[in-house]
């Protein structure tokens, strides 16, 4: 805004418009440069449908760990050593491959970090992909 003293009218208040009308011309040639492009047809492969039905394949009971207090561990109730997890979880991975069972981690609050660490990287040495943590 310019302003100039005129006399003794007072101040003349002036808006440049020259900005304004150069934005302007530039969002006019975007939407000219960009308006032929977006009436051209982009052709997509739908899928089409079929009669054919896929059998569902029901999931494997899941597996429940749970880790108590005294860092024992219990699959699906049964005490398992720490170092033979690993092994059962592949064992598990090769009879359901393809559709892994869900992995259900039951963790007690004073449970120790390291044993929850052993667990979590058997689980990911297997290539376990759907684990829950209950509680």
């Amino acid at each position: 805004m310019a302003f100039s003293a005129a006399g003794s009218s007072g101040p003349i208040a002036d808006i440049n418009v020259t900005p304004l009308v150069d934005v302007m011309l530039v969002l006019l040639i975007i939407f000219i440069v960009t308006a032929p492009l977006v009436s051209w047809p982009i052709p997509v492969d739908l899928p089409q449908p079929t009669t054919r039905q896929v059998p569902r394949v029901d999931p494997p009971p899941p597996i429940e760990l749970r880790v108590d207090a005294a860092n024992q561990l219990t699959w699906n109730g049964q005490a398992l050593p720490v170092a033979s997890l690993q092994a059962r979880l592949q064992e598990q991975a090769r009879l359901h491959a393809g559709n892994l069972p869900e992995l259900r981690i039951d963790a007690s609050p004073d449970a120790e970090y390291d044993t929850m660490a052993k667990v979590l990287a058997a689980a990911d040495n297997a290539r376990m992909e759907r684990i829950a943590f209950l509680r």
